[in-house]
């Protein structure tokens, strides 16, 4: 796991700027505190900061092919890098490393950007051809490392993280406020847009080449539904998951240093630790996450469970709504664009437990819900389906059961549809996609007029929709969970999973989003993943012999941070202090009074947490970036007068979390 970076300059006689090369990859010291290098000649400058996992002397990048016409700077792992060594070694290729970057050159020089549909494993990386002049860049399957891009008019950039973009004080640099209303609808970036104006992402499964002043971005992957299972019936496909499930985590267990196990007590995380442990000579570390109060969710008493079952070395850690405040802007300057995750900041309190027991890779149990159907919304949504099937003539009956859907609260927070729809796709469609989510009813008030009239007809949802048009014909739980793994799984969860992780110089892998997992389980049929009430009903049952029966039979939860609790008490002068100030970055956007209420409705035990959070969120980070040269502030004629900067700091630095004795 590393932090990579460059750039390509463009027209004659262009020369890469090694200082600015060098700057770039000192943005992400936390991502590879074990080293660095840089390669730059020509038009062409590559950086690169290394965490050491895989052949830990001779693993060094930039990495070039034997004569150093191909050079590579990668972040992640690829697990089937030992297959495919040895096939190039037979073709007579020559290795000088036991790394698994290596293989990537040698593979190019046989196969050009194919080569990057060869490689399972969690990447993204950028290779520089001298002899065609031809920059590649590409990114794993699923999007589980991060890789962003900027265009100036004499270059190209790219990094994991957007920081390095910004030492080019050519990168524009102003807000997308076209972002802003997506995030405020989905809670997220669905999409390839960034906050930043001048600042893209390359999408999951899918390279770019420069070549020639011409650039090409193409897709080599996609996730299809209607592959038959090779598997006949459900036993067979039961066994052959459980073979998928243990050659994964075996896979994911690669490494010359200490591997972990994050355990939430849930099914997914305790099949990871199952298998893991299984395949390990030495007893592995396992760390969970707590909160002492009355009336929280715990997690610990089912985390103590598996790791007793497994004989780990576990530890868990406690944090406090303090040290949730005092992480606050480290999470906006690490996450670099908005996104409302509480747990996040949790994560990363359990990665910096991990790294100070020595624990350098971490394992998760992140991906299975959406790969095998695991969350409520699927089942209730597949019911109606059902119902609405059965009662065409009733239209009545169909509206009962969206309204008892509305009333029980969903995930992420959205109320959902508007009622009258009574059409099953829109009603999934408007989890997170307006005009029904709880942002859009209130947008008419919140927006100022001059910041409404600059979105002019966005539509905030067309990520969303466009997705879900190409899974027409397929069966509901289909759509559902492809919608979800190209936008929730990506552009969140693992956004999270990467930057809250390696802010603590730990890598984190997923064992569940193996693409061969994540291919079995589109060919299944939908009642082998969801069933009557029973959620990821395959993913159980294959995990059955292992798993403890008490976890195995529990209600999912989620991430338990009680945060909402704390947005209401203990975070509360906080909230109202940056979102109330007159000096407030994101009073150009929206109205004072409109905040204002939303507060207090808040503070009523009205909801709207998650609404709360995403205000905070965005103006801790214009206050961040746009203050700090990051970003150019929005400053419309009607809003209030811009103020000076104010960043906001805790009064101290965050502690180390807290660890109780197992």
């Amino acid at each position: 796991m590393c932090g990579i970076s460059g750039v390509l300059q463009t027209g004659p006689q262009a020369q890469a700027d090694e200082a600015l090369v060098r700057a770039m990859a000192a943005q992400m010291g936390h991502r590879g505190p074990d080293g660095s290098g840089q390669y730059v000649r020509g038009p062409v400058g590559l950086g690169h900061t290394r965490l050491s996992i895989i052949d830990l002397e001779g693993g060094a990048q930039p990495m070039p092919n034997e004569d150093g016409s191909v050079w590579v700077v990668f972040n992640g792992e690829i697990y089937n890098f030992r297959e495919l060594r040895a096939s190039l070694e037979a073709a007579g290729h020559r290795f000088r490393t036991a790394s698994d970057t290596e293989v990537i050159v040698h593979l190019y020089e046989d196969l050009g950007e194919d080569c990057i549909a060869q490689l399972n494993g969690m990447f993204a990386l950028a290779l520089w051809d001298e002899r065609r002049r031809k920059l590649l860049l590409a990114r794993d399957r699923l999007g589980i490392k991060p890789l962003y891009y900027a265009r100036t008019p004499r270059s190209l950039l790219f990094a994991s993280e957007i920081k390095p973009l910004l030492c080019d004080p050519a990168v524009a640099r102003g807000v997308n406020l076209q972002a802003i209303d997506r995030f405020l609808t989905h809670y997220y970036l669905p999409g390839t847009q960034t906050l930043f104006d001048g600042v893209q992402r390359l999408a999951p499964g899918h390279w770019m080449t420069v070549q020639d002043g011409r650039t090409e971005v193409r897709p080599y992957w996609d996730l299809r539904f209607d592959t038959p299972a090779g598997a006949a019936g459900y036993e067979e496909a039961v066994e052959a998951l459980r073979g998928l499930l243990g050659r994964s985590v075996r896979d994911h267990l690669i490494s010359d240093v200490p591997v972990g196990v994050l355990l939430s007590g849930g099914v997914d995380s305790t099949g990871v630790l199952a298998h893991a442990a299984g395949a390990s000579a030495a007893p592995l570390h396992s760390f969970t996450m707590g909160f002492d109060g009355e009336g929280f969710a715990d997690e610990r008493p089912y985390a103590r469970i598996a790791a007793q079952r497994f004989g780990t070395v576990h530890h868990e850690v406690s944090m406090s709504a303090a040290q949730f405040r005092d992480y606050l802007p480290a999470y906006v300057r690490h996450m670099e664009e908005p996104v409302c995750e509480p747990p996040a900041i949790a994560l990363h309190f359990l990665a910096r437990a991990a790294r100070h027991a020595g624990v350098k890779v971490l394992l998760s149990g992140e991906g299975g819900d959406e790969a095998f159907g695991g969350y409520p919304e699927y089942r209730n949504l597949l019911m109606l389906e059902r119902l609405k099937a059965a009662a065409p003539g009733a239209p009545w009956l169909l509206r009962g059961g969206f309204q008892a859907l509305r009333g029980a609260g969903w995930r992420r927070g959205s109320h959902y549809a508007a009622l009258s729809a009574l059409t099953i796709d829109r009603y999934y469609l408007s989890r997170t996609a307006t005009p029904h989510s709880p942002f859009n009813r209130l947008k008419a008030a919140l927006y100022r007029p001059a910041f409404a009239e600059a979105l002019g007809r966005h539509r905030p949802d067309d990520t969303t929709h466009a997705l879900w048009r190409r899974m027409r014909g397929q069966p509901l739980l289909s759509g559902m969970l492809y919608v979800d793994s190209k936008t929730w799984l990506p552009d969140d969860l693992l956004v999270k999973a990467d930057r809250m992780t390696m802010a603590a110089s730990v890598e984190l892998r997923v064992p569940l989003l193996d693409p061969r997992i994540l291919e079995f389980a589109a060919s299944l049929p939908a009642h082998f993943k969801v069933r009557g009430w029973t959620l990821k009903r395959i993913l159980k049952d294959a995990l059955s012999q292992a798993v403890p029966a008490q976890i195995l039979s529990r209600r999912k939860t989620g991430f338990p941070v009680p945060y909402a609790r704390w947005l209401r008490h203990e975070l509360r002068g906080l909230v109202f202090d940056a979102l109330l100030d007159r000096q407030a970055l994101t009073q150009a956007y929206f109205r004072r009074d409109a905040v204002e209420r939303l507060l207090r409705a808040h503070d009523r035990g009205e909801g709207g947490s998650k609404e709360v959070f995403s205000l905070l969120v965005l103006e801790l980070w214009h206050r961040e970036f746009a203050d700090a040269g990051g970003a150019g502030a929005w400053s419309p004629a009607e809003a209030p007068a811009a103020a000076p900067a104010r960043p906001w700091q805790p009064p101290h630095p965050p502690a180390l979390p807290q660890e109780a004795p197992a």
